[in-house]
């Protein structure tokens, strides 16, 4: 087999759940490994993952510490915990600019940075973030059930969501913040026009935690000086790309902003591939967002990543 002048066959950028697995699984191959990373994560707030077979309610931090003591009995991968800079090349021909590093070459690469929660700007919220206060139905409904739980603002989305959790709630309490009820669009209106749903008018001042009985709630400030107690609340942050590597290399990426892939987890550039919160595959309405889809989904990345290169490798060979 010809041989290349690279100096790893692979970089994986981002060492949360998708990039730690993608390691892994390049590990078990061999490949020549170099995972990037910092200790910035978008679940830090979060003090346990839930949803998750096996690991339901384990702290992600520990999850992290396990999958890296995993990908570290791997000799061909190597660890810079760094973060990037800028990504720059073509496929065979990636160079990777660490934070005060040195530039490494890479044959192809993997993207597993996530994305940054924007969170309303709420008194309160953000330290109640993860927790009482979540985006997912999935991942921290079920901890908020058998209470009031409630949605921050009257968005198009709410009314389904609203539904999903109507099984956990005793009842629904959508905050509009502000915004009077007849202001709505009427479908949206309509949506929320339910005997379960209770529909609060009035400005939201800021959050705070509660404790009754030994359970976690979170209690809402209202402008007008009432009050409505909860036993968890919803919101729905914009979010961002927490690197700026898909502008670097030119990746198509979709109107919400997340990084386009195939179901391999191939980009729009060859020899890129992403997985995790930053990557959307194309036949999908949205990013899939959880601990255990990025797992996955790095995986499945890195899998495509090693055929890519044996195939580049055989035709090297037999050409």
């Amino acid at each position: 087999m010809s041989q290349v002048s690279n100096e790893y066959d692979v970089a994986v950028i981002g060492a949360g759940s998708a990039g730690l697995q993608a390691a892994l699984t390049l590990g078990r191959m061999r490949r020549r490994t170099i995972v990037f990373g910092t200790d910035s994560y978008r679940n830090d707030p979060a003090h346990a993952m839930q949803n998750f077979l096996g690991h339901d309610g384990t702290p992600p931090a520990e999850l992290r510490a396990a999958a890296r003591k995993d990908v570290e009995a791997y000799a061909s991968v190597t660890f810079a915990d760094v973060g990037v800079t800028r990504v720059r090349g073509s496929v065979d021909a990636f160079v990777v600019e660490p934070d005060g590093g040195e530039p490494v070459t890479v044959r192809r690469l993997v993207l597993a940075t996530g994305v940054v929660d924007d969170l309303p700007e709420v008194p309160g919220l953000a330290e109640l973030y993860g927790d009482v206060v979540a985006h997912c139905p999935y991942c921290h409904g079920h901890e908020m059930a058998d209470g009031a739980i409630g949605f921050l603002g009257a968005g198009p989305h709410v009314p389904l969501l609203s539904e999903l959790v109507g099984r956990l709630a005793e009842r629904i309490v959508v905050l509009t913040d502000g915004v009077a009820v007849e202001e709505l669009d009427p479908a949206l209106r309509a949506g929320l026009d339910r005997p379960e749903v209770t529909t609060v008018e009035a400005g939201v001042a800021g959050l705070r935690r509660t404790e009754v009985e030994g359970r976690a709630g979170v209690a809402v400030d209202l402008v007008d000086g009432s009050e409505v107690a909860l036993s968890g609340l919803f919101v729905t942050p914009a979010w961002h790309q927490a690197a700026p590597f898909a502008d670097q290399l030119g990746l198509e990426t979709a109107d919400a902003g997340g990084v386009l892939v195939d179901i391999m987890g191939a980009t729009s550039v060859p020899g890129v591939y992403a997985a995790g919160d930053l990557a959307h595959h194309r036949d999908l309405p949205m990013p899939m967002a959880s601990v255990l889809q990025a797992a996955a989904a790095g995986q499945v990345a890195a899998s495509a990543a090693d055929r890519d290169l044996a195939a580049s490798d055989l035709a090297r060979a037999v050409g």
